[in-house]
Formats: C-alpha cells, structure tokens, sequence
C-alpha cells in the first residue's frame, strides 16, 4: 500500500539527489521564481509547471507546495499506476537518508497506523462500490423528481400539492449523489464517474461540474484552512469565522456585517449569496450547454403549470447548505498550520451514525478521511477510526443531526462575540 522511495536515474546520474525538509520547504510558490515542490513518499517532485495541468486543479496541488502530500495524495488517487506515469518526469530527487519521512511537526505514529488503517480498509475491500446501492440511489432520485412535478401537475397550485411538491422536490437530493460521482466512488473507472456526475449536477440540478470539482478539491486537500478551503469564502464578508478569525477581524475593526447577529441571520443570508461569493471558476463549454438544457427543462415544466418558482431550488439549497457546514463553522477554522492530514480531518469533521445518512447523506467524517470509498461502507469503517482516535487521543466527535443543526448556529454566536470583544476593546 505505500510504495517507498528508491534510487532514480536523475539528471544522468544513477543516483537521486537528496534533500532536506528545509529544501523542500522554501520552495512552497511563494519565493523567488515561485517554485513548487512536495514530498511523496519520500520522493521529491517539481510540480511547477505540471500545477498547470493537473486535472484536480493547479490550486489544490498549489496548496501542498513545500509540505509532505503524501496523504492525501493516496486519498484522492484510486489508480496509482497511471498516477505514476506522470509523477515520474517530474521527480527531481528524494529525501536525504538521515531525513525523517515526515515533517517535525507532525506525529510520526499517527502517520504509520493512519497507513496501516486505510491499507486495513483496502483489504476489507472497504473501497469497492456496491452497484445496486447507487442504482437504487439514482432510481429513487428520479422518482422524487418527477413526483415533484407529477403532484403539481395533477392537483393544482394549492397549498397542499405545493407544499408536498417542494418537499418532494427537497428529499431528491441530487447534490448528494453527484458528490459521491465527484469522489470517483460510485465506479471503479474515473471517466464513468466524471461523465454520469455532469448527467447528475448539470443535467438534473442545473449546476457545473468543473465548477464544483474545483472547489471541493482544495475542500479536502486542507479542509478548515482559511485561504485555502474556498468553502470559508463567506468569511469575512458576511460571517465571521472562528475564534483566530474574528479577533483578527475585531483588532483591525472589521465590520463589514453585524457578525455578533450572524446566527441570526445565516438561514437567510447564505443560500443566495453562496454561489456569487465562491467567486468566478472554471467552467466548461459542456457544462454551458448542459446547464442551458436544464434551464430549460425546468421552465418547460414548471412555466406552464405555476410559473418558474425559484423557492423550490433555494430550499433545497438551504438543506444543503445546512448539511454541507456541520463540517465548517463548528470546527477549527484557522490558517495553514500544515498539520499531518488525519488530525486536520478529525479537527474538522464530524461523524453522523444514523441510518438515515448513509442514503440521504455522506458520512462527513469517512468521507474525508477516505474521499473515494462509497459511501455505504462508511458505517463499517467508522468503528476503526474510532479506535485509531481512542489509541492517539484523538476525540472522535459523533452527533445527532439536530445537534450539528444547533452547533452551526451556537458556533456561529460565539465567533461573533469573539469579534465584538475585540472590536471594542482590542
């Protein structure tokens, strides 16, 4: 499972050059000539040009430039040997012998049993997609969405048929699905995944997947880290975002909202400036075309019987938006602390152990730890990273949904006293 650096014919010579983790470090994009390398594996890479090319993104490599990405380098990339294929013209040397594989600040024994745990998992075939599940998945999305339209369509406009169209049209949680798609853990081969997410995010929720991926990428590659999770964008505009933040914020008096009010106004403020503020992404011609179609489908549905009624999308984005900040706003939010992977995840992620998540949500836990293990396996795997947390100290936090819901709106309560404290009085 974890392949170990050996000696490359670099440069004409039989024999790698060595580095040390200080050589490694300065070289994070920043300084003179902007170079980026990482370590993995122990095996020194340039990524300074290839960043450019990279089909997660250039930012999400960008983000491990001068730090060890071995983690989540393994994490995100299910077919290693193909990885190899372009990893190999880019590799410049490896660790010097009398070099650590990992970086100071990092525990070395979390690192070793962390590996030795997805190595576990991958035995337990903990990685393998059950098709029937995502079948049924996809099956009863379709069905809600044309319930939806079938119960408006049948009994009219009146609030009763309104009201049980909007829900119908909530619980198809296409966003969900097509995040599983975006993971690449629903089929084995990442082209089928990519192409049935664009059928999923652009065909059926009008969204594009290039644009998506882009952010959820650098979401899981430094998860919480403000400046490189663009899921923090909101941040300091309209939220105030963790204690570090917010007296920052409060020292330099910040105000561009009334952030010691923020829990107050989340519900209404987020769902429709969410979009706007994650700023301008790549997006392609394909899901130009695809989000035009489904446009129109949707006005070809709805127009003629009620009007294009926006409230049924922005609800279901609200329940979305609820969901997918369990993982934010409660958590630790600060800068890069370059941090061993594991313990970011587990600072920032909840775990949920309900029935009811495995079909209606992802496992928020699981699925950062283990991007590409579908998500019907994450209540198998969740007794393991329980014990690896009980063994290093780790707490491994488990909530209800409503409490996650109330921890959002508390979290959000306490950042904006921090900035009003400092405000006045820093």
């Amino acid at each position: 499972c974890r392949p170990r650096g050996q000696a490359a014919q670099l440069n004409g010579s039989s024999f790698p050059r060595l580095f040390t983790w200080e050589e490694v470090r300065v070289h994070n994009g920043r300084g003179q000539g902007r170079e980026q390398w990482l370590v993995i594996n122990r095996k020194v890479y340039d990524v300074s040009e290839f960043s450019n090319r990279h089909p997660g993104g250039k930012r999400v490599i960008g983000h491990y430039a001068g730090q060890d990405a071995t983690d989540a380098f393994v994490a995100f990339h299910n077919d290693k040997d193909l990885v190899k294929k372009y990893l190999k013209p880019l590799q410049i040397g490896e660790l010097a012998p009398d070099q650590p594989s990992s970086e100071a600040n990092k525990k070395e024994s979390l690192l070793e049993d962390f590996r030795e745990l997805r190595c576990d998992i991958e035995k337990k075939g903990l990685l393998k997609p059950d098709y029937t599940f995502f079948f049924l998945i996809f099956l009863h999305l379709l069905i809600l969405d044309v319930s939806a339209w079938l119960v408006v369509w049948y009994f009219g406009i009146s609030s009763v048929p309104f009201f049980a169209g909007v829900a119908l049209f909530t619980i198809a949680q296409m966003s969900w699905f097509q995040h599983d798609l975006g993971h690449c853990s629903v089929f084995r081969k990442p082209k089928w995944n990519r192409l049935m997410q664009m059928v999923v995010i652009n065909v059926m929720k009008g969204l594009p997947a290039c644009w998506w991926n882009h952010l959820h990428n650098q979401h899981h590659a430094k998860p919480n880290c403000f400046r490189k999770d663009p899921d923090l964008n909101m941040h300091p505009l309209l939220f105030s975002l963790g204690k570090t933040l917010s007296m920052e914020l409060g020292k330099k008096k910040k105000k561009f909202m009334p952030y010691n009010y923020q829990h107050r106004y989340f519900s209404s403020e987020y769902p429709p400036f969410l979009t706007g503020l994650w700023g301008p992404r790549p997006i392609m011609t394909t899901d130009l075309f695809l989000i035009t179609f489904f446009n129109i489908r949707v006005s070809l549905m709805y127009i003629p019987l009620m009007g294009f009624n926006n409230f049924m999308v922005y609800l279901e984005s609200t329940w979305f938006i609820w969901v997918s900040q369990m993982n934010h706003i409660p958590m630790d939010i600060d800068y890069d602390k370059n941090e061993d992977w594991k313990t970011t995840f587990f600072l920032g992620n909840p775990n949920l152990p309900t029935l009811f998540q495995t079909f209606q949500l992802p496992s928020i836990q699981s699925c950062s730890l283990f991007p590409t293990m579908p998500r019907h396996n994450y209540c198998k795997a969740a007794p393991l990273v329980k014990a690896l947390c009980e063994k290093h100290g780790i707490e491994y936090k488990s909530k209800t949904l409503l409490t996650a819901f109330m921890d959002i709106l508390n979290s959000l309560k306490d950042s904006g006293e921090h900035w009003l404290e400092a405000y006045l009085h820093g």
